[in-house]
Parts: structure tokens; C-alpha cells; sequence
């Protein structure tokens, strides 16, 4: 019986862990993922997350609820030495030690790439993550009750100024959420008012969502503009220090939420601490059957999908491209690679990934959207529809698809749960205080 190891319990990595379960017969392999949280994130829906539109815990998928016959180890591996067919893992309890793979799967995921900005990592948040959407989403409630008891003044702009740094889909659907929800939250804060929000979006190139056409990203901007927030195009962020944003084009201003989306950046132990071949950005070279290495040569029993893995993308017209890192990629590819692994432990054929796109969507806020395929460009409401269909069934289970469902079925009768826990991150502090105070 063969070893599986997977590292990663992400898109990728819980889709072949998923797959494989289905297709291996009894005593053919033992699978294993080892991922420091026992829970796949659905990152499309953390913009939702963060609006209160979709419950935190609807947007991870458990591992050990859905994977029954995979072992889980909570920990992160530090590094991989596939010339000793081991990797060394770090649970979150105790001591490093090794652990022995046959067959091997590295999906480890992207990391939020950062760079040394003055006060970014003390006060920039990120979107990558259940509990950063959730805290982000408490946090803006939380400076909604503190500017209403406030008077106009420098204090209250603070806190009801919110910035987004990075334009891809991320930042601008999670900006456009977050506006949609403090739109919506001015209906029960009476002493504040439209004049009073500060929304500002960031991005470093001369256009938002590369991956639509250059007029339908024009037409975000404007959507976004005409909602009363402010998107500052060829601009970097140049300063965060003590929540004072300091921009590249000028501009200066206090926010009390900095959230950082601007782009991915491969797992730093795929690039520094493993002995497989990578290329210049630090990524796994892959072939289109999956296994790492090159096109006339493999590392056997290596595998790799995801973020982390520069996988060539046949379906597009131009040689030496590859496949886009997200999750309709990832999914796919899990689903493949858990095929692949099956037909080469049993001496069939290994084929390779192939997938051609089916067009992207985007939610911009209750309600809007916009969805792109090829020459085909849907704005609006209807785009709004197709993201939440599409997100929907293709969130892993059917108990999630309902969950998901009756939640929004709910909002869509009583409208957005407003009520913001932030004292969920400071569990202790009423019973050390005493309240001090009434």
C-alpha cells in the first residue's frame, strides 16, 4: 500500500484528497494532508464574508468532516527532501519531526506577497483568510458605533475612512462589498451620513481587474465613482505609519482599515527549502500531466497543482503561457491530478490538464457585478445573479450549497445581519476588567 502525501489543504489539495477517496480501492494507497487549518477556505466568498452576506464558517468547507478516509495532520511542513523521500513537519504542539511519503502532491497554496511599506504590517489587514475577512467586517461596524457618538471632526473622518490596496479581484470585490455594506449600515446610524464615508481603492497599474477587458474595467472604476468612492489609478501606497496613508500620487490621509490585496506570492518553502526544480518567480515547474519537471523529464511520484505550481495552460493560443492562479484552475486541477496519480499507480495512462475558461465574475456589492466571456460583457444586476449562481455550485458539498442558500434567502427577507462581535478577538478582557465601568 502507497504512501500519499499532500501537502496543502486548499482548492487543490482538498480536491485531490476528495477525488482520490472516490476512485482508490481499498488497501491501494493511505492519503494524508498536512495544513496548519483543518479547513478549506472558499475564497470567493470571503468578500461576502467580510459584507456579512455569507456566514464565516459557511466559507470553510471541513476537512475532517468531508475527507472520512484521509489522515489529517494540523501542522506546516518546513521543508521537503524528496532525495530522502521525507518532509519535516511543525504541528502546532511540540517538537519538528519527518515524515516518509511514496508519492507526494504539493499544493500548498499561495502567500500574500508584502512589501517593506513604513507601518503596513502593523496596520494593514489582509483577504486571504476566514478570520481576516471576519475582522474586517467587525471592525467597520465597530468604527460605525465609535464615529456616531462622535462629532464632526478629524477623529470621525478616520474612522469612517476605509482603504483598499490592489486592484485585482480580491480587492475590488471585497471593496465593493465593504461599500455596499457601509451604504447600507447609514440607514441605522441616524448622525451619519453618505458625505461622511471615505472609500478609497489603490492599485499601482493604470487599470482594476486585468483579467476583463480594458472597457469593462473601465466601466468598474466608474461604477465604483459613481458610488461615492474614490480609486486612485498608477498610484502606490508609500506610507501606512500610524494609520496615516501616505500616496504615491499626493495624496495623504487618515484610515482606521487598511486592507492589503495586492497580489499572491508563492509559498516561500516551495522556492527555499525543497530540492524540485522552480523557475524565476520562485514556483514549482510543472508539466501539463502535473508531475514536477520539465517536458522531457519528471520528478517520478511528484506531483503539483495550484498557486504554487507554474502549470502550462494548453488552451491558450499563445506558447509558453500558463495557467492563471485561481480557483476555477485549482479545482480542475485538483480533479486531474487525483485521476493522474490513480491511472500512474496502476500503470494506465496519465493525461494532461486542460481546461479553457468559462469567463470570470465578479460581485461589486448587493446587487451588482460583472461577468466577462470573450467578447461577451454583462454588467450589473445580472452579473450580480450569475456570480452568486456560479459561486453556489461550485462551493465543494451539498451541505454548504445549502447553508449558503438559506442565508442568503434570509438576508434577502430581513436584509444584512448588522451587528458587529469584535470583542470575539478579546475573549478575556470583560472577565480581567471586571467591565470597569457600567
Amino acid at each position: 500500500m502507497r504512501d500519499i502525501l499532500i501537502i496543502g489543504g486548499g482548492y487543490a489539495g482538498f480536491y485531490t484528497a476528495w477525488r482520490l477517496e472516490k476512485s482508490l480501492r481499498k488497501n491501494e494507497a493511505r492519503v494524508t494532508i498536512i495544513d496548519p487549518r483543518p479547513y478549506m477556505t472558499y475564497q470567493p466568498f470571503l468578500p461576502e464574508v467580510a459584507a456579512g452576506s455569507v456566514e464565516a464558517r459557511h466559507a470553510a468547507v471541513s476537512l475532517r468532516r468531508h475527507l472520512r478516509r484521509t489522515r489529517l495532520i494540523t501542522g506546516r511542513v518546513t521543508s521537503i527532501s524528496n532525495a530522502d523521500q521525507t518532509v519535516t513537519v511543525r504541528p502546532v504542539h511540540g517538537e519538528e519531526y519527518e515524515l516518509r511519503y511514496q508519492v507526494l502532491v504539493v499544493t500548498a497554496g499561495a502567500v500574500t506577497r508584502k512589501f517593506p511599506i513604513p507601518g503596513l504590517a502593523q496596520h494593514a489587514i489582509g483577504l486571504k483568510h476566514v478570520e481576516e475577512a471576519v475582522a474586517i467586517r467587525d471592525r467597520l461596524m465597530t468604527a460605525f458605533d465609535q464615529a456616531a457618538s462622535l462629532p464632526p471632526c478629524a477623529e470621525r473622518r478616520k474612522l469612517l475612512t476605509v482603504t483598499f490596496v490592489g486592484g485585482g479581484f480580491s480587492g475590488v470585490e471585497g471593496f465593493g462589498e465593504l461599500l455596499s455594506l457601509a451604504t447600507a449600515m447609514l440607514k441605522y446610524y441616524p448622525e451619519l451620513t453618505t458625505d461622511d464615508l471615505r472609500f478609497h481603492l489603490v492599485e499601482a497599474r493604470g487599470r482594476i481587474l486585468p483579467e476583463v477587458g480594458e472597457k469593462p474595467g473601465d466601466w468598474v472604476v466608474k461604477s465604483l465613482e459613481g458610488r461615492g468612492a474614490r480609486v486612485h489609478l498608477n498610484t502606490q501606497l508609500i506610507s501606512a505609519e500610524d494609520g496615516h496613508v501616505v500616496l504615491s500620487d499626493g495624496d495623504e490621509f487618515d484610515s482606521e482599515l487598511i486592507v492589503w490585496t495586492a497580489g499572491n506570492a508563492p509559498n516561500p518553502v516551495v522556492h527555499n527549502r525543497t530540492d524540485f526544480p522552480v523557475d524565476a518567480r520562485g514556483m514549482l515547474v510543472v508539466r501539463a500531466d502535473l508531475r514536477v519537471g520539465r517536458a522531457n523529464e519528471f520528478v517520478p511520484d511528484v506531483w503539483a497543482a495550484g498557486d504554487d505550481a507554474a502549470v502550462p495552460d494548453l488552451a491558450s493560443p499563445g506558447s509558453g503561457a500558463y495557467t492563471v492562479p485561481n480557483a476555477q484552475h485549482a479545482v480542475r486541477q485538483g480533479k486531474r491530478l487525483a485521476k493522474n496519480i490513480v491511472a500512474s499507480i496502476r500503470g494506465g495512462r496519465v493525461r494532461d490538464y486542460r481546461h479553457n475558461s468559462l469567463g470570470v465574475v465578479a460581485t461589486l456589492g448587493l446587487g451588482r457585478g460583472i461577468f466577462q466571456y470573450k467578447c461577451i460583457v454583462i454588467k450589473g444586476f445580472p452579473a450580480w445573479l450569475m456570480h452568486r449562481g456560479y459561486h453556489v455550485l461550485a462551493v465543494p458539498t451539498w451541505e454548504r450549497k445549502v447553508r449558503v442558500l438559506l442565508v442568503w434567502l434570509s438576508a434577502s427577507m430581513y436584509g444584512r445581519d448588522l451587528v458587529s462581535l469584535m470583542s470575539v478577538q478579546r475573549p478575556r478582557e470583560e472577565f480581567v476588567t471586571n467591565g470597569n465601568g457600567i
